[in-house]
């Protein structure tokens, strides 16, 4: 299996999540963030049940990374406990994984 990852990220509004997005590119800890507005999130947060618009924010990295990531993304964001899961890519272009692993070598 590759090193490469796509980590999600939930943001509060399209400010937060491209504050966040600008921080992770900026310092090569991704390679690319898509932000996908209109997210309708449904959880259960200290006992109650929430409804909330919010923002993805799918990211391309590595997993050597992942620490760093984590902690940048929580010294940006606004939620106490903020969703950052990685999910491992099984496959994909080697041109585009080339890509990846080259803009996270800064």
């Amino acid at each position: 299996m590759a090193e490469e990852i796509v980590i999600l990220i939930t943001a509060s509004s399209p400010e937060e999540g491209a504050k966040i997005a600008q921080a992770l590119v900026a310092e090569h800890l991704v390679a690319c963030v898509n932000c996908i507005p209109g997210v309708r999130s449904f959880f259960l947060w200290e006992g109650k049940a929430q409804d909330a618009a919010e923002v993805l924010l799918v990211c391309k990295s590595r997993m050597v990374l992942m620490e760093k990531v984590m902690e940048r993304v929580k010294s940006l964001h606004s939620y106490t406990v903020p969703e950052i899961i990685a999910l491992p890519i099984a496959a994909g272009s080697s041109d585009y994984l080339a890509w990846v692993n080259d803009s996270t070598k800064g």
